[in-house]
């Protein structure tokens, strides 16, 4: 059948991908389990299952992730290959995205940033240490909480300006071309009687709003106006509110696709293509 899977190992859970021989896609799942090898496993037999595949039916097997480096040789004899994590997040990004060049952003533990064109190698551009790790930490510091199920549904009760300033509380006239609303410091402004509501939402906002720099400062850097966002992190509540404030303050387009925290596994079976 020529089927091309696209497995990408995670931390915490693994994401596999089938495509067809003319690369459209079969279906993506998720597995969660404690340890690598046991999420890439359960992952396979699973898809297999659910679409009545064999062994035989797979072409080969595309690797990425961090997970991947616990992997030797084929899976139970089909050609396996390891493509590098970048490589991967700016293909299926761009794939899912439709476009042809953009900064893609990986938003997984840690934030990576990417320069993504059609055709050409993808470029690393700069990473950040803050991601969906220093949510989780400093949501279990200030909240008790660090489940990321339990942190979506709490921030949604949220109120920032019981956390941060803006700048309407520094002026009462507007300040250049920023809105009242602006963000002028996060976790300035903690009231009281800040509820951890109020507290998960203001966390998830800080880092949001971090990437979004970056990503304005990416594009800057690139010569573009687009940025593909991709990970579990756009699967955040505020996420789309708070991108579309970037953008109509800097005039850059930050497109959150269909399936973006599949980006990585899509990416890497369609990479490895090239590699057959």
């Amino acid at each position: 059948m020529g089927v091309i899977l696209g497995i990408d190992i995670g931390g915490s859970s693994t994401k596999i991908v089938g495509l067809r021989p003319d690369l459209s896609v079969i279906d993506m799942l998720r597995v969660k389990a404690d340890d690598p090898l046991t999420s890439l496993y359960g992952a396979m037999g699973n898809f297999l299952s659910t679409h009545d595949l064999q062994l035989s039916d797979i072409r080969h097997i595309a690797l990425t992730g961090v997970g991947a480096s616990y992997v030797e040789g084929d899976i139970y004899g089909v050609k396996t290959i390891k493509v590098a994590e970048f490589p991967s997040v700016g293909t299926g990004g761009l794939a899912l995205s439709g476009k042809e060049h953009a900064v893609v952003v990986s938003m997984g533990t840690g934030t990576s940033f990417l320069w993504a064109n059609k055709g050409q190698e993808v470029c690393h551009l700069i990473g950040s240490g803050v991601g969906g790790g220093t949510l989780a930490g400093l949501s279990s510091l200030t909240t008790g909480v660090h489940q990321y199920a339990l942190i979506r549904k709490l921030c949604q009760d949220g109120d920032l300006s019981h956390i941060d300033l803006t700048m309407a509380d520094l002026s009462r006239e507007q300040v250049g071309d920023l809105p009242p609303e602006a963000t002028a410091a996060n976790f300035a402004k903690v009231a009281d009687d800040a509820t951890p509501s109020d507290k998960m939402l203001g966390i998830v906002n800080l880092v949001l709003q971090s990437i979004g720099t970056m990503s304005v400062l990416a594009c800057k850097c690139c010569g573009t106006d687009t940025v593909v966002l991709t990970g579990a992190l756009t699967m955040l509540p505020p996420a789309k509110e708070t991108f579309e404030l970037f953008k109509q303050l800097y005039g850059v387009d930050f497109i959150i696709p269909e399936n973006a925290t599949f980006a990585t596994a899509i990416g890497a079976a369609l990479y490895s293509v090239r590699e057959v």
